[in-house]
């Protein structure tokens, strides 16, 4: 019950904080762009088009949802909230769950609104996109959010204020999103032949972005785009049993990184 009681206040916080109406009305015009991609034909499957709004998504998406969700952690050490929270029956695990699943709640609202009025416009235009592609493109939105935010956890939790939260944010969705290609291949050639495919794959469940890019990018047919070393990935995402493996693999993620921040959090509360 305490987690849905953190959540809940959550998500009044969240509706209340000017942030959440800026980057709702921020994500909403930049939907609203990838309409304009669009104008000229009617998209299905993965195509030049599609794969320059995916890059597009990936740019703004996980550097809101880890600015949003760090600077709620933080905001509590800040403001002293959390000393108020720590004096009630409030284990950590209930408080860090809470927080995950009210900004979750936030940020899956302001995706969902922002694609809503695009899905709208679009069909009134007679130039939306189809309907598998949508709920790929939607399915895209909501993987980086929960996978992005329970990174924002750890950041919130390890940062002792905004300030610190806004560097290690960046720096994160820097080598995540933008320097994740240069970095991967730098990596690679390091290592002998054999050991490619392994490092590669173990490297790419480290990076969420990477994880949610290649499944939708086969997930729209554009798996033989992605090369002969994601063979593998390719394989299992194609098959019918792929989309369960990904939540799976989704939900260990989750599991793991909000397991990590619980384990901080209380190794800073026995210290004081």
């Amino acid at each position: 019950m305490n987690v849905l009681h953190i959540a809940l206040r959550e998500v009044k916080l969240g509706f209340r904080n000017p942030w959440a109406y800026s980057f709702m009305a921020l994500f909403t015009l930049f939907s609203l762009s990838l309409l304009l991609i669009n104008t000229q034909n009617f998209m299905q499957g993965y195509s030049s088009s599609t794969a320059s709004m995916l890059n597009l998504i990936l740019y703004l998406l996980p550097l809101m949802t880890l600015l949003l969700g760090s600077f709620s952690l933080t905001a509590e050490k800040e403001e002293g909230s959390w000393q108020l929270l720590s004096t009630y029956p409030l284990t950590t695990f209930s408080f860090l769950w809470g927080k995950y699943v009210g900004l979750t709640s936030v940020l899956m609202t302001i995706v969902a609104f922002g694609y809503g009025v695009t899905g709208i416009i679009g069909a009134l235009l007679g130039n939306g996109l189809d309907a598998v592609t949508f709920g790929l493109f939607l399915a895209f939105s909501f993987g980086l959010v929960v996978l992005f935010l329970a990174a924002a956890i750890c950041i919130g939790t390890v940062a002792k204020n905004r300030w610190q939260a806004l560097t290690i944010g960046v720096a994160i969705w820097f080598f995540a999103v933008i320097g994740w290609p240069t970095l991967l291949v730098a990596a690679l050639g390091l290592l002998p032949y054999l050991w490619i495919k392994p490092a590669l794959t173990a490297l790419t469940l480290v990076n969420p972005a990477e994880i949610v890019r290649l499944f939708v990018i086969v997930k729209l047919g554009g798996g033989a785009a992605l090369g002969p070393e994601y063979y593998q990935w390719v394989s299992w995402i194609g098959k019918p049993s792929g989309t369960w493996a990904f939540i799976l693999i989704c939900t260990a993620w989750i599991i793991v990184s909000v397991s990590l921040a619980n384990l901080i959090w209380e190794r800073g509360r026995s210290r004081g």
